[in-house]
């Protein structure tokens, strides 16, 4: 009967004879035969099944099979032993074939149990193992995956069973795609899925072996000698518990025995990963392995990896089944590549013809790729300005897409760079630190050089002024503002967490400042805008004069000179007008000013104030807040966040001060040049000391009966007014119907007879008449004598950045020691300025430096600032209500943290010793002006020339370098340092100050930390 079977088999016959003379036979197959009929039977349907030249054949091999299994099972026992299995297998060079562990398979489905059963099963245990060992291909493979799949007893046990498994993934690294075209992919993808597929049955019965898998894994992938492994080994990926991602991370990133080139090629070759169409979480894998990189500072690495595989990456958007994978890895490396524009350079050519496709293509997932596309472009423009030409056509290509908003792009580029990073060793060493969360950057304290760190960071935070600096073309005649702009860019675009100021503070140093020593901020802030101003001033003239004198005949009239930039920001006009009591001639003079310096009223102009005055003050200079009896008119939902009482200074009581021992030289407090000629004094003797507050007792009886006449002019003049103030007055009252908005500071509204004093009590005190008489009689040209007279200043033009000094710091020349005045001053989020001919200007804070100390010769000064950019204009009604508060921060030399508008207003109640000394105020505009309504573009940071971008470039890298280095020369020594919870304290936390002074000032500074004291 075998002998008829194969001769029709091999027989020439249509297929359709074949076919029925096949079944005449296997159907007397199933009758009873005898033993030596069904072995040969079993012999020829064996042979066929394995050895057949097509499907004919070997379907008929495997029919035969199936009806001697069922119909003679004593026979097909006897036929299939383990004798028969292993000659099946060995019965070629290398590796068995797939067709006979296929009828392997379809044997032991019909193998009676039985010890020939258990024989097979022992035997099949040692051959797969011998199988895999002699790595065979994807079809072999994936043949044993089947059979153990089906037939779980035939899995390698104990101590063999890990060994397989090593051994399926090395399998899986040789794997090779056989056959071209579409078939043959699908094909290979399937056998590569069931081999994964196996181990992943494998790990869930002993999960100890998963991690020496990983190992292999990794080894294999690392393996810098043979030949690139096969991306099939994506597909276990899929397999690995997300749980084990951190700690296995964590160990590869410290292991000292693997080498930078090991770590590169296996990350590389990770990267290519993401072509593997069926892996799941691939890209969470890889995401975590370059996060564990960066944080213990491999940056080297990194870079390196970045520039060879980000455009691999990109193009793998254009197929829709990886695109979700290759999305996250693309936004991680892009987002991370702060340091320099060439990463994302390399992928300009490439953007918009991936953008056209996408377009083209149509589908959700298309769309969604295409938005997030358009988000991360934006992101690495706003980081990598100054490349108008090579953006150009990547703008014009997602110019209908949405753009973000400039918070977004913050918070984007903020979240991920490298050296936001958290390492393992920044508890221990907190050289190795991160940049501060809040993105922003601190300068390094040189030895008392906090007062330059405050000032600097205050301009810096003033947007236009920094825009306008930053604008700076190459080859300009001011030296100084250069290397402002130097710092600037670096504050901007650093890498660093503090960088030095060495350069600039050398360049700006005031002549008679002493090296070392601690001295006034605000006298450094006016030698600093005066030296710009001159400078820029200089500068222009000159180029002028070059210009004319190129010029075949000179012009007739000289040209107007432009305003400096530090009189656009800074620049704003005062008059002041004296009227003689006597023939009631007035003379006036209008002068520059950069700063307000602001006196402290004494104690009796103070009380008497409130008393008599305060109202018609505040409805002339246009009040800050609400008067306290409208203080409970607020809407629901408007107030403030509850904020701890203030600790006031009484009414009855003099401004607290500290008399400090000794003599040093004089200045602080006091205004140099213009300055003198604005400021009030009520003395000859004030006059001398640079127009401080008047503090002898023996004057107190004078100064009642001019505060009497002052009352009498005052009380006149608002009656000449009462008229055309009642519109105003319904107007504002219209306003402080709806409120205190947020931050509100209600004492500075009205001060009541408790002596709370506010930054509009020293405004108005400021801007109040004066009597000049007796000694400082004032000289009439009409009446050509010394005369009685009355001088008043008014504000004819405000600043677009109002700075305004607080006189803390005065000599007193009654007990000729130095002294300084503690009082808590509240400063308000909206200041109503008045200028002249009843005019208000709208202006919001955007830095507050503060004085910690009682002496202006020490102590510490420190910062707390936001963006001073414009604000818009306030809605109708507004007006008079505080902008919301938006993000404030701390700067405190080296350390920035976020901070609150709260903790600007609490830091005297907290720390008696930390008073607000210089204040910024940004000018709000008019409805209309300045406002970019309706711009979609978010307000980038103004373009940088070449040589300072390759500068701050270079420097990144420098500073990463640096980091890697430092953090390999101490890993090592990280297990021998004790692991005490104390150890950390002080280098996580980087919250606002608000359970401690912000610190003293030291070449470290306020932080704890230590950086790097390097100079771009």
């Amino acid at each position: 009967m075998d002998k008829i079977l194969e001769a029709v088999v091999t027989s020439s016959y249509p297929a359709s004879v074949k076919q029925g003379l096949v079944r005449r036979v296997l159907e007397a197959a199933r009758q009873p035969l005898e033993r030596e009929q069904c072995l040969a039977l079993l012999a020829l349907g064996t042979r066929l099944y394995v050895s057949g030249a097509d499907e004919l054949p070997r379907r008929v091999g495997c029919q035969l099979l199936h009806v001697a299994g069922r119909h003679h099972p004593e026979v097909f026992a006897e036929f299939f032993s383990a004798r028969r299995v292993l000659r099946l297998l060995q019965g070629g060079a290398g590796p068995p074939s797939a067709r006979a562990l296929a009828c392997v398979q379809l044997c032991l489905q019909l193998l009676p149990e039985g010890p020939g059963a258990d024989e097979v099963f022992a035997l099949l245990r040692r051959e797969v193992l011998r199988t895999v060992c002699e790595r065979p291909g994807p079809a072999v493979c994936a043949q044993v995956a089947r059979l153990l799949a089906r037939h779980p007893r035939c899995a390698p046990d104990g101590p063999h069973r890990l060994l397989f498994c090593q051994q399926l993934v090395r399998c899986l690294g040789r794997f090779r795609c056989p056959a071209e075209g579409e078939e043959g992919a699908v094909e290979f993808l399937e056998q590569a899925q069931q081999v994964s597929g196996l181990l992943a049955q494998l790990w869930r019965a002993q999960p100890a072996a998963i991690l020496p898998c990983l190992k292999e894994l990794f080894a294999v992938i690392s393996c810098t000698e043979e030949e690139p492994p096969s991306s099939a080994l994506a597909s276990v990926v899929q397999h690995l518990p997300l749980e084990l991602m951190d700690g296995v991370v964590r160990n590869l990133s410290n292991d000292d025995s693997v080498t930078d080139s090991q770590m590169l090629t296996a990350i590389s070759r990770m990267i290519d990963w993401v072509s593997w169409p069926l892996g799941k979480n691939i890209d969470k894998w890889i995401i975590a392995l370059l996060k564990g990189l960066a944080a213990v500072k491999k940056f080297s690495i990194l870079i390196e990896v970045s520039l060879a595989k980000i455009e691999k990456v990109f193009s793998k958007l254009l197929y829709p089944i990886v695109r979700g994978a290759a999305l996250s890895v693309l936004k991680y490396m892009l987002l991370t590549f702060q340091h320099s524009h060439e990463a994302f350079h390399l992928l300009l050519p490439h953007i918009p013809p991936m953008v056209a496709s996408l377009v083209k293509e149509d589908s959700n997932s298309g769309t969604s790729c295409l938005e997030q596309l358009a988000e991360l472009v934006h992101c690495m423009v706003f980081r990598f300005p100054g490349f108008p030409d090579l953006y150009e056509p990547v703008m014009e290509a997602i110019k209908d897409l949405h753009v973000p908003s400039e918070d977004r792009i913050k918070q984007l580029l903020g979240q991920d760079a490298w050296t936001s990073q958290k390492s393992e060793l920044a508890g221990f060493y907190p050289r190795l630190m991160a940049k501060s969360d809040t993105g922003k950057i601190g300068l390094i304290n040189l030895g008392n050089t906090c007062y330059v760190n405050s000032i600097l960071q205050a301009l810096f935070m003033a947007s236009d002024f920094r825009h306008c600096v930053l604008r700076l073309t190459e080859n300009n005649s001011q030296p100084l503002m250069t290397k402002l702009q130097w710092l600037f860019a670096f504050l901007e675009h650093s890498q660093r967490p503090a960088i030095s100021p060495e350069n600039f503070l050398s360049a700006s140093w005031t002549p008679w400042f002493s090296p070392g020593t601690q001295q006034d901020c605000s006298e450094y802030l006016k030698y600093l805008l005066d030296r710009l101003h001159e400078e820029e001033k200089t500068g222009t003239r000159i180029c002028q004069k070059l210009k004319q004198s190129s010029l075949p005949s000179p012009p007739e009239e000289p040209p107007v000179p432009s305003a400096t930039s530090v009189e656009k920001m800074f620049g704003g006009k005062i008059v002041t007008r004296i009227c003689c009591l006597r023939c009631l001639n007035v003379s006036s003079r209008e002068e520059a000013f950069t700063d307000l310096s602001l006196a402290f009223p004494p104690p009796e102009r103070c009380r008497r104030h409130h008393h008599h005055h305060h109202h018609h003050r505040r409805r002339r200079l246009g009040s800050v807040l609400l008067p306290a009896e409208d203080a409970g008119a607020q809407e629901p939902g408007s107030a403030g966040p509850p904020r701890q009482r203030k600790h006031c200074i009484t009414g009855g009581v003099p401004p607290t001060i500290l008399d400090m021992e000794g003599l040093g030289p004089h200045g602080l407090g006091g205004q140099s040049g213009q300055e003198e000629k604005v400021e009030r004094g009520e003395s000859t003797e004030e006059a001398a000391a640079a127009g401080e507050e008047q503090g002898e007792e023996e004057k107190a009886e004078a100064e009642e009966k001019v505060k009497e006449k002052e009352e009498k002019v005052e009380e006149e003049k608002v009656e000449e007014k009462v008229e055309e103030e009642k519109e105003k007055e319904a107007q504002e009252e219209k306003e402080a119907a709806a409120g205190p908005g947020p931050g509100t500071l209600q004492s500075a509204a009205a001060p009541s007879g408790d002596g709370s004093r506010s930054v509009l009590d020293l405004v108005n005190y400021f801007l109040s008449p004066e009597r000049l008489t007796s000694e400082n009689r004032y000289h009439c040209e009409s009446c050509a004598s010394l005369q009685d007279a009355e001088k008043v200043v008014e504000l004819s033009q405000g600043p677009r950045y109002l700075i305004l000094t607080l006189l803390r710091f005065s000599f007193d020349l009654r007990t000729m020691r130095r002294r300084k005045i503690l009082d808590d001053v509240s400063v308000p989020l909206l200041l109503r300025l008045p200028l002249a001919g009843g005019r208000g200007q709208a202006y919001d804070l955007c830095s507050v430096v503060v004085h910690s100390g009682l002496s202006s010769e020490s102590g510490h000064y420190y910062c707390y600032a936001r963006e001073g950019a414009a604000r818009p204009a306030p809605a109708p009604g507004a007006a008079g209500r505080p902008e919301p508060d938006n993000q404030w921060y701390l700067f405190n030399d080296t350390r920035v943290s976020f901070s609150s508008f709260e903790s600007v207003s609490n830091v005297t109640s907290f720390f008696p010793k930390d008073t607000a000394y210089v204040l910024f105020y940004r000018q709000r505009p008019e409805e209309g002006s300045e406002a970019e309504p309706g711009s979609p573009r978010p307000r980038a940071e103004p373009t940088l020339h070449k040589d300072l971008m390759e500068a701050i470039s270079k420097d990144n890298i420098l500073f990463l370098q640096e980091q890697e280095k430092e953090a390999r020369s101490r890993a090592a020594y990280i297990s021998a340092l004790p692991a005490s919870p104390h150890w950390r304290r002080g280098f996580d936390d980087d919250k606002d100050e608000d359970k401690g002074p912000p610190g003293g000032c030291s070449p470290a500074g306020g932080s704890g930390g230590d950086f790097h004291r390097l100079v771009f």
